[in-house]
């Protein structure tokens, strides 16, 4: 476990270099055009159509991972409710495989003592429940924990996993062969990616180099999504720092390709309920996967609360797939002073708005239908966490608690 924390350590270094998202936004998105999808088949229709929702194995469990942990863990989400809210990946992370592969066919080998009846098994097992199965691997030559890595074997592995039954494949960023360019880093990638859809079956790439290549300007035709950070931590520091990264990035998510700010903290211990709240909404907001990172066999009622908020799900699960973009105020580069507005269009043609207090004491946050695109005399807002309804004629406003949040479903009223 230390060593994924070492490895990955580059990323927040690149973080820290001066390279400074912010600006660079500006830059890309004028000079940079999405790429055409890499050599090779197509990607399935519909593949990563919305964000997936779903939960892996890392942030609780790190090497701790078994059949057992996996079966169990589905079993809770059928039984707590969320597999009907969308939950329906349960994501296998690093250590599942044994330190070698196989001597005589070259293949991945899954550790015989943590999956003694093989990983196909436990497709099979989550696949009769109406779930699917994600697994890790690394482009480079290790995984960041140190099992075998792909690189040199795209082709092999993609067949494996097809073979067993996966339908996701986080593919990580460690011991990287000696590649420092974004044009070898794509490369590493796009190798991967063209064995998947020689497979003939649908699963899914999660593109996971943290953002250190800026891969939203390259990654979309090579997988689903990208991350576009470091690791999250169970913090509030460390949730605030990865939404300020992502929330720039709203050009770059889309159906078919989403930007990707880690998993979710909620139920884990380290963040207060107003702030693991906070972070559901601003995921939401964003487009996000909403992968669940905390032991969902024995979570709290308040945090099952919060994974479980349907307005919130289908919010994050619009069709239209649009992720939310800040608005600014007063002249002042949005979010600047820490009370951030952000307006994510939907596709009944309304919005969903969040106002986030950022800031360490409770402050007064507002809008304008004006400032957020809308047009007409009056409009209709839901809170989607109260469940209350208002009708305003102009803005929208709220006091809210140090590092609370609100999210709105906003629309013009009726005559």
């Amino acid at each position: 476990m230390s060593l994924r924390v070492v490895s990955r350590r580059q990323a927040i270094l690149w973080a820290a270099s001066g390279v400074v998202v912010v600006a660079l936004l500006v830059v890309v998105a004028l000079v940079v055009s999405r790429p055409s999808p890499p050599h090779g088949a197509p990607a399935p229709a519909g593949l990563g159509a919305t964000p997936p929702m779903g939960w892996n194995s890392w942030n609780h469990f790190g090497c701790d991972v078994d059949a057992d942990l996996v079966e169990s863990t589905a079993d809770a989400m059928a039984a707590n409710g969320m597999q009907k809210l969308g939950y329906r990946a349960v994501n296998i992370d690093d250590c599942w495989m044994s330190p070698q592969r196989d001597p005589h066919t070259g293949e991945l080998v899954p550790d015989p003592k943590k999956f003694p009846q093989g990983m196909a098994a436990v497709a099979d097992y989550l696949h009769a429940r109406g779930f699917t199965l994600g697994i890790y691997e690394d482009a480079g030559t290790r995984t960041c924990a140190g099992f075998p890595g792909s690189l040199g074997h795209e082709r092999l592995d993609a067949r494996t996993f097809a073979r067993w039954g996966v339908d996701t494949l986080k593919y990580d960023n460690c011991h990287r062969g000696g590649s420092t360019t974004t044009v070898q880093y794509i490369a590493r990638y796009r190798a991967m990616s063209d064995a998947l859809r020689a497979t003939g079956r649908p699963i899914f790439l999660a593109v996971c180099e943290w953002g250190v290549n800026r891969p939203w300007t390259w990654a979309r035709g090579i997988g689903q999504s990208w991350r576009t950070t470091h690791d999250i931590k169970d913090s509030y520091a460390s949730m605030l720092a990865i939404f300020q990264q992502n929330v720039r990035l709203a050009a770059f998510a889309g159906p078919g390709g989403w930007n990707d700010p880690d998993m979710l903290e909620i139920g884990n211990g380290g963040m207060t309920p107003t702030e693991q709240r906070t972070e559901f909404t601003l995921w939401a907001a964003m487009a996000a996967p909403l992968i669940a990172g905390a032991d969902l066999r024995s979570l709290s009622s308040d945090a099952l609360a919060v994974y479980s908020n349907a307005e919130v799900i289908a919010i994050d699960q619009d069709r239209l797939g649009r992720q939310a973009v800040p608005i600014a105020a007063h002249g002042q580069v949005a979010g600047s002073d820490g009370r951030w507005v952000l307006s994510k269009p939907l596709a009944d043609g309304g919005r969903a708005v969040v106002l986030f207090n950022a800031t360490d004491s409770p402050e007064s946050i507002s809008t304008s239908a004006a400032a957020l695109g809308l047009h007409g005399s009056s409009f209709a807002v839901r809170d989607v966490w109260s469940g209350k309804s208002f009708v305003t004629a102009s803005s929208i406003s709220s006091r809210l608690a140090a590092h609370g949040a609100v999210m709105f479903r906003v629309a013009p009223s009726s005559p």
